[in-house]
This record gives structure tokens, sequence and C-alpha cells, in this order.
């Protein structure tokens, strides 16, 4: 480069690193493994704050007494008799007992500072900064009690245990109650007593309250929240917390990986199957659960990775000796497992998506006492507006996708691009009258309000609640037993604890079963076990009904016969004889643009100087290019190609020699385009 364009440094920010080498490593490693620019990777680890210029210390203006000052009593009443300012200000100083920052005074003596600089000029005070305490530092209770352990759960924490300070990745499997908290909290127990800190990932911001008053209520130390709820100035004051070292446990989402942590000894992943810690949109598509693991691999510290249904990755880490795999059965003061079964919808009278069966269970469960789960992932009143005379359907007209009735909103909204429009009350092609079709969560609470009014009712899903705040208020309506009944998608899958659910009923389960997307399978078994763990906490037993057209479905009849496992082993044997992940390797190319042959052009230059012929015997393959699921979504058009291979090290040799070329084509100038290595969709 020429030396003349460089610019000269106007300001040094802060006076050392603000990411240590340790840290430094891993965004360099994800740069380079996702295929990313390091100075976006490096710029997205840090809070918004940081990256417009704000210190890394936070310091804040405080004022204390002199030894003039503090020796003044003697003559403070005739010196500041005409002062009472002055003298309400010392007085403040004097009774502190040490410093008080500007922003406490501003609070307590408003226009305080001119007395305080006369104070100054006595010589009775002085002005000096020091690192604030952010509001961010939780300021913790005495440490609680833990509870007795199971066998199980010692078991695991030994393992931990013994693995302080090497690197270890170990899979904490336990079904849904059986104690997988407890032992993270023991864990990160064992951590803060040998002087280390702790991470602790969650997939939701809506798990993070509770975990969060767990984790207060057991430890005496300081804790830092990171998640994207937070606003800039809160977000950097947590940092600030992490990186000075006053936090020592942090718990976040995704984002939280990068956490400036100082002498880290411990990572927890909660619900490590989860796709929220998949960056999936914009910037760098990083999996915060890889690298999570490749945190602690470079730390030389554990990594415990929970869940009741573990990613199909992770089960074949344990099969291929990299992870160590820890059960933990029920616990023995647990009711039984909940009693699985198939309502089939072709031999039942079916309203606003309820099955007779399934309104009589929810009938005997109310009646019991019980509180009653109904799930269904789809939000709205329904998918679909039709008109009755022409068939006309309700299009977004910027996606291929049909816009979702609202009927308590009174609009038709499009939950792929966020276009919003009035609900009509007739055809706007023919004028004949429309209706909607298909349920949602909306229908549903409205269907099961009409069947039993007697019962008070919750929704929890996108449109109820759109805040951490929201969805407290909604559970906490359940746990009080203010609702006996819950509808909801798949947000009440994660981690919520509802002891008093002693039905669940599972409304859409065929979503899943014929998906062209390899992981549709995974995904559906992942939230049929991980909702049918809401039934029957504490001492209830609990039922799960399952509504579905095809009974006989291989998917569900292993789920029913022999759970999680059994599916896993049958997918995961589907997986190797097809060679897809995680016994190979595959990346998305994705190109969007206003013009669908922008996009097609583009990718396939991109394939022409891959070098790589269609039927060729290589290592590496790439398939396409094809139209993504819907090609067109808020009103660009999407396309990709899709590179994989056998073995990691030949699909990240191509890429690297591959991608420097694909920047610099000329059709890349009329597109978007992204990379994403190990994508969770291929669709």
């Amino acid at each position: 480069m020429d030396p003349a364009r460089l610019r000269k440094v106007i300001d040094v920010v802060d006076a050392e690193p603000v990411i240590d080498a340790s840290l430094l490593s891993l965004l360099v490693w994800a740069a380079d493994y996702y295929h990313h620019p390091p100075g976006e990777v490096l710029f997205g680890a840090l809070p918004v704050g940081l990256r417009s210029g704000s210190d890394a210390h936070s310091m804040e203006l405080h004022l204390r007494l002199t030894d003039a000052g503090r020796g003044a009593q003697a003559e403070a009443d005739s010196a500041l008799r005409r002062a009472p300012k002055q003298r309400a200000v010392w007085e403040q100083l004097l009774g502190a007992e040490g410093s008080l920052p500007a922003s406490l005074l501003d609070a307590m003596l408003p226009n305080w500072r001119a007395a305080a600089h006369a104070l100054v000029e006595r010589g009775w005070s002085e002005f000096f900064e020091r690192e604030s305490q952010p509001a961010a530092t939780v300021t913790p209770p005495a440490a609680g009690p833990a509870p007795a352990l199971t066998d199980a759960q010692k078991q695991v924490i030994d393992a931990i245990d013994a693995a302080a300070g090497t690197f270890a990745s170990i899979l904490l499997q336990g079904v849904t109650g059986s104690g997988k908290t407890e032992v993270y909290m023991q864990a990160v127990a064992a951590t803060l007593a040998r002087g280390h800190t702790a991470l602790v990932l969650v997939p939701e911001i809506g798990l993070t309250p509770q975990l969060v008053e767990r984790f207060r209520s057991r430890f005496g130390v300081p804790l830092a929240l990171l998640h994207s709820a937070l606003g800039d100035a809160e977000r950097l004051a947590a940092w600030r917390n992490a990186w000075q070292g006053r936090a020592r446990i942090v718990i976040g989402t995704r984002s939280a990986v990068f956490a400036p942590l100082r002498d880290l000894g411990l990572i927890v992943v909660d619900e490590e199957h989860d796709s929220s810690y998949k960056q999936q949109e914009g910037g760098c598509r990083y999996s915060a659960r890889d690298l999570a693991v490749r945190r602690a691999q470079q730390l030389g510290i554990p990594v415990v990775l929970g869940s009741a249904t573990p990613a199909l990755e992770s089960l074949q880490n344990v099969h291929a000796g990299r992870y160590q795999r820890f059960l933990l059965p029920r616990r023995a003061d647990q009711a039984a497992a909940p009693r699985l079964a198939l309502i089939d919808l072709r031999t039942q009278a079916v309203h606003a998506g309820l099955s007779a069966a399934a309104r009589l269970a929810i009938e005997r469960h109310l009646g019991a006492g019980g509180q009653v789960l109904v799930y269904i992932n789809r939000r709205g009143f329904a998918p679909t507006l039709l008109c009755t005379g022409c068939g006309w359907i309700a299009p977004c007209h910027s996606c291929d996708a049909r816009m979702t009735v609202h009927q308590h909103a009174n609009r038709l909204r499009c939950h792929h691009c966020g276009a919003d429009e009035p609900l009509p009350e007739n055809c706007p092609r023919c004028g004949y009258a429309v209706k909607p079709v298909g349920q949602g969560t909306e229908r549903v609470e409205t269907a099961l309000a009409e069947v039993f009014p007697q019962y008070s009712m919750v929704r929890l899903d996108r449109d109820t609640a759109r805040s951490a705040q929201d969805i407290e208020r909604v559970t906490g309506a359940v746990l009080r037993g203010e609702a006996r009944i819950l509808v909801g998608t798949q947000m009440i899958t994660k981690g919520h604890h509802f002891p008093d659910v002693t039905l669940v009923v599972v409304l859409n389960a065929d979503q899943g079963l014929f998906s062209t997307d390899f992981r549709a399978a995974e995904r559906l078994a992942q939230t049929i076990v991980q909702v049918a763990g809401r039934a029957g906490r504490a001492e209830r037993p609990g039922e799960v009904l399952i509504q579905t057209e095809f009974p006989e479905h291989p998917l569900l009849q292993e789920l029913l016969e022999r759970g999680y496992e059994g599916f896993a082993d049958t997918a995961l044997a589907e997986r190797a004889a097809a060679q897809w992940p995680p016994f190979g390797r595959i990346a998305l190319l994705r190109a969007s643009a206003r013009d669908v042959a922008h996009a097609t052009a583009f990718l396939i230059a991109a394939r022409r100087i891959s070098g790589l012929d269609e039927g060729q015997r290589t290592a590496v393959k790439i398939l396409g290019p094809v139209p993504a699921a819907m090609a067109r979504r808020a009103g660009r058009h999407h396309a990709q190609l899709l590179i994989e291979s056998a073995e990691r090290p030949a699909l990240q040799g191509f890429l690297r020699r591959w991608l420097p070329a694909v920047d610099t084509l000329a059709e890349a100038r009329r597109v978007r385009w992204s990379l994403d290595v190990d994508p969770l969709e291929t669709q």
C-alpha cells in the first residue's frame, strides 16, 4: 500500500488491549473457519459503545474531603455560616467517610458543583477520577446452600472437577427435570473456589431471567448478563464488568461466547442442540456452541454441553470418543415418565385443529386439577386467507409466501418480511366472502376459550411475548396457577418449569415429517421430546398426545417405542449412509438480488471458476445453483450453491482457494452474497 494513503492516528482510546491474546486467537480462528473478514469478526465481538470510541475503563468523577476538610469541624460553623450549599456538600462528604461520585451528588444535592469548587478553593475537598461501578453489576446476596445430589449428578461433577485445568468436552444428557442446572451450578461453584470465572450460555433471552435468579440466590459473587435485549449502555457496562474482572460469572445468549472473562475456568452450554446458537442472518454465521468448544480447547478448560435431546453432531462426537457422555436419569422424587400416545386424525372429528380425543383429555385433566399445555408451532389466527368464490389466497407481494391472518388485530401479516395490511372482508378479486383456513395459536386459543370458558388461559408466542418481561408475565401466570391452559409455540419448549402441567397436546406434528431439509426430522423429534418434558413434573404423572395423520410414520413410531435414543441411532445411520453431517461437511454459497437473473449468473460464474467439473470425482463437490426454498423473500430473489466434502480439511482448503476469486467476479457487484459453513438449513 502507498504510505501516502495511510491516515494518521487521531488518538489512542485504550492504553491496553481490549481483546486479550486468548480471545483474539478465538476470533481469528472463527474468521478463518467461517471465512469472514477478520476485522468484522473482531468488531462484532465488541459492544456498540466500544466500537463508537468509549473507553474500556469506565471512569467517573468523584469528590472527597482532604485532611484539612476532615479536620474542619471546629471552624465549619463560622466559615460556612453564609454558605449553606457548601456546608451541605461538606456534611455529605463527612458522612460518607470516603468519596462520593458526581452522579450520586447530582441526585442528592442539585446544583452542588459551584459549592464543591468553593470547597476545593478552601483546600477542604478535591476532585479525582475513579473507575466506576456500572449499574449492571449485581449486588450479590450471601451464598445460598446447595441441595443434595443424586449419585448420577455426583458422577458428572466429579468428572468436571477432574478435568479442571485441562480440555474436556462433557455432554450431559438428562431428561427434563433431572437436575442438569444443579450440575452446572455446583460445577461453577467449584470453578469459583479455584479462583476462576465461568461462562454460561443459554439459547433464548426468555431463559435468562430464570437462570439468573437461581444463580443470584446461590452465589455470593457479581454476575454480568449479555444478551440482545440489553440497551447499548447496559451491554457496555456488562462487558466492562467482565473485562475488568468484577463479574465472576457471565450468563448470556449466543454472542456471550465472546465475553472477555479473565481467568476463565469453565464454559457451560445449556440446551446445546438449540438452533438459536447458530447465527443465521447477517455478519459472520458462527455457531456459539462450536466456538464454545473451541474456546475451551484453546484455554485448556472443560466445557459442559447439556440437553435432553443432544444434537446428532454431539452424539456422533461421543461415539467417536471426542466427547464424554453422562446420563442423568429421571429423579427418584419425580413422577414416572409421561405416557406418549398418537391421535389418528383420520378417524377423529376435528374443530379448530383440536380432535375430539384431545378435547376429552383436556377436560379430564382440568377436572382433576391439572394444567394443560397445547403446542402448535404457528402463530397468528390462520396461515391462509381463502376466497370461497374464486379460490384466491391472500399473498405477500414481496415473498413467495401467504399472508397470515391475525384476527384480533384485524390484520394480514407476512412472517417472513414483516409486510402488514388490513384484513379484507371480501375477496379483492371477485368480491365474494373470504375465510381463514388452518390454525395458529390465536385460533386455538379462541377455540379453547369457547369449549372451556370456565378456565383461565394464556398464550405464549412472539405476538404476546416480545421481551423477557412478557415471557416472565405469561409463565408466572402458569406457575402461580392463575392460568390453567397454556397455548404456545416452540417458546414453551425451552427450559420452562411448570410443575402442575399434566397434559401436553401437540397439534401439528406432521409439519416436519416430509420436509426436504435433512435436519427437519431431528428438529421435530427434539421438539416433541422437549415439549413432552413439560408434562408430569414434580409428583404428578403426565400424558402427551400427538395429533397426526400419519401414525404409522417411522419417526413417530421410533419415538414412541425407543424414545429419543432410538430415533438418534436410526437417524445417525441414515446420515452415515448419505454422507450428510456429521459424517460429511457442507457449506452454502447464498446470493440474493432484485433480479433473479443476477443471482443465478453470479452463482454460475462462481461455480465456473471453482475448477470442479460436473461429474468429476473430487474430494469436494458443488451442487446447483438452485433457488432457495423460498425463492423470493422481502422483494429479493434467493438462490444457492451447495458445497460438500467427506472431510473438513478438504472443504476448508477448497474454500480458502476459491472465495478470493469469487470476490473478484464482476457478477458479485450485482448481488448480495454470503457463505454459511456448517449451515443448519440447506433449503
